[in-house]
């Protein structure tokens, strides 16, 4: 199961408006290490469990981990060899809004190295540029 509000009280956005820099979550809040976003994006809900298992995979359930981000923004796309007109299509995943600046995934309570290791995996798997950040900067 990805990913997902329990309820919304609208089906469908508006593609919204992705300018400027995060303010909220900008700081690590949890953890000794994060992974923070350095250009703006979305990150479909996929992305982020795949993250998510890839880093607890690593850590063999040792450490705690924390993600930031929640995909609740749906997005939607009308079917292949459908003519344009017609509406709006249904929605087809959910995405997290993420701009440049926002803490994606922490990590606390394992050595420096593992948490490099664990947070460089996840990086691999988002589609957008990010950076390892720690409390000790």
């Amino acid at each position: 199961m990805p990913l997902m509000p329990k309820r919304v009280k609208y089906r469908k956005q508006t593609k919204g408006n992705r300018k400027g820099f995060a303010t909220s979550g900008a700081t690590l809040a949890y953890g000794d290490y994060g992974v923070k976003a350095l250009t703006r994006g979305w990150v479909k809900s996929t992305q982020i469990e795949a993250c998510r298992v890839v880093m607890n995979r690593f850590m063999k359930r040792k450490g705690n981990l924390w993600v930031r981000i929640f995909p609740d923004k749906p997005v939607t796309k009308k079917p292949i060899g459908v003519r344009m007109g017609g509406g709006k299509g249904n929605p087809e995943f959910w995405v997290a809004v993420v701009l440049p600046g926002k803490i994606l995934f922490e990590i606390g309570g394992v050595p420096e190295a593992t948490a490099r290791e664990c947070l460089r995996l996840a990086d691999s798997k988002l589609g957008i540029r990010t950076q390892l950040v720690s409390r000790a900067h």
